[in-house]
């Protein structure tokens, strides 16, 4: 089978690689249809590493996906030949004192869809998972609205670990695709106001249409100010999910005393600091979220009961063959990209 892979800082090309097997009774065949960019691809695909994960080339990146059932175990039950699926690309052990305690998203015997050391990623032809990582979806919903159901469970789950959501003040910064995904959810929840910033006007600009109370550029405007001239006693919870330094300032000092800080986004760099001073004055609580934990389902619903709509985040649309085209737009945040989605159809 063919698979695009990573052949050193900025290197990617299409290569034939081994076709994946069943090796368990469990295991699913899938054929893939579509595969979202997502920043930590960006991460191995510019750097070569997220903090101890380091690639060892070749290497295939790739999670955010979505296809069509090829071949099942003997034993799998719930999905069959033909059928539609989204991906969870967490492989989790479910023996581990993690996953026992219902946090799997933290087991320590997980493996990640292009993940360094773990498994390949999905931006091949084919992939091979556990049918529980396997979730059917209707006829009428694309591959592409499928495969953000990946990012839109971090947004859910990020959520959930919040502050309740209904009258309170919420602040978002970084708008891609992460912060996109707290903001559609978010705003289902009644929050009484939602305050985003990205230093791209374009995510700001869609921010707003997708019902932001304000948004704006930190680089073109004083966002501190703006936000407190309309929440002076300060915002509940706020949502750092581009993992800046500069950010994490901004959000202690957007916080109320009593606030919480959810780190979403993934820092660049091995370590951030924090206003001390402010944070322990405020009596500031931080959340760090990891991925998701059983909130696939859950971003499906809002997806296929039509109560978000995503589709509007799909901003550009590559064949499997343009793969590096798509890398190189995500990470030089070039046209206004928002999601970049390769289509395997294409």
């Amino acid at each position: 089978m063919r698979a695009m892979v990573l052949t050193g800082i900025r290197g990617m090309e299409m290569r034939e690689v081994p076709d994946l097997q069943l090796r368990n009774p469990t295991d699913v065949r899938i054929r893939i249809d579509a595969v979202g960019v997502c920043g930590s691809d960006i991460h191995y695909y510019v750097s070569g590493r997220i903090g101890s994960q380091v690639v060892e080339y070749p290497f295939t990146v790739g999670h955010e996906c979505a296809g069509t059932v090829v071949e099942t175990g003997p034993a799998v039950r719930h999905v069959r030949v033909g059928d539609r699926v989204a991906v969870e690309p967490a492989i989790t052990c479910g023996e581990c004192d993690q996953c026992k305690s219902g946090r799997s998203n933290t087991c320590r015997n997980g493996r990640f869809l292009g993940c360094p050391g773990q498994t390949a990623g999905s931006l091949s032809e084919f992939i091979v998972m556990p049918e529980r990582n396997c979730f059917a979806i209707q006829d009428r919903t694309s591959f592409g609205d499928a495969t953000i159901s990946e990012p839109l469970a971090i947004g859910v789950y990020a959520i959930r670990k919040s502050v309740p959501l209904a009258g309170a003040s919420v602040g978002i910064l970084g708008m891609g695709p992460i912060g996109t995904c707290v903001l559609l959810p978010a705003q289902t929840m009644g929050p009484a106001g939602v305050y985003c910033t990205d230093r791209i006007d374009a995510r700001a600009d869609l921010a707003k249409k997708n019902g932001a109370t304000w948004a704006g550029n930190p680089d073109r405007e004083d966002v501190l100010s703006a936000i407190r001239e309309r929440e002076p006693n300060g915002l509940d919870v706020v949502f750092e999910c581009c993992g800046q330094q500069d950010a994490v300032d901004q959000c202690i000092e957007l916080l109320k005393p009593g606030g919480k800080l959810m780190m979403v986004g993934i820092p660049d760099v091995d370590r951030i600091t924090f206003q001390i001073d402010q944070m322990r004055r405020k009596e500031i609580t931080i959340y760090n979220v990891r991925r998701q934990d059983g909130c696939v389902q859950d971003a499906l619903d809002l997806i296929e009961n039509d109560t978000i709509d995503v589709g509007a985040m799909v901003t550009h649309r590559f064949g499997f063959e343009a793969s590096r085209e798509a890398f190189d737009l995500v990470a030089g945040y070039e046209d206004g990209v928002l999601k970049a989605m390769i289509e395997f159809g294409a």
